[in-house]
């Protein structure tokens, strides 16, 4: 997938923008497509600036934690294979 040229919370922003102004108009300011709006508001839904940071911090600390057992599963397979 296409790694976006915004942060999460930059999104967030453009979507309060969104909320209050017709889509067109936000998606010319920002140079991204109105599709682009409305896959965002898909994902991000009603979540603020502060739920974005949360969410992130969250699926860091997921990746940190499925290391140790990916490693360990690693190790169980090339015993048994």
């Amino acid at each position: 997938m296409k790694k976006s040229r915004f942060r999460d919370e930059q999104i967030v922003k453009i979507l309060r923008e969104a909320d209050r102004d017709p889509v067109s108009e936000v998606a010319k300011r920002h140079a991204v497509s109105e599709q682009a709006i409305y896959v965002w508001r898909k994902r991000f839904g009603q979540m603020a600036g502060d739920d974005v940071k949360r969410l992130r911090e969250r699926e860091q600390e997921n990746v940190r934690l499925r290391k140790p057992l990916v490693d360990r599963d690693l190790e169980l397979e090339k015993e048994i294979g």
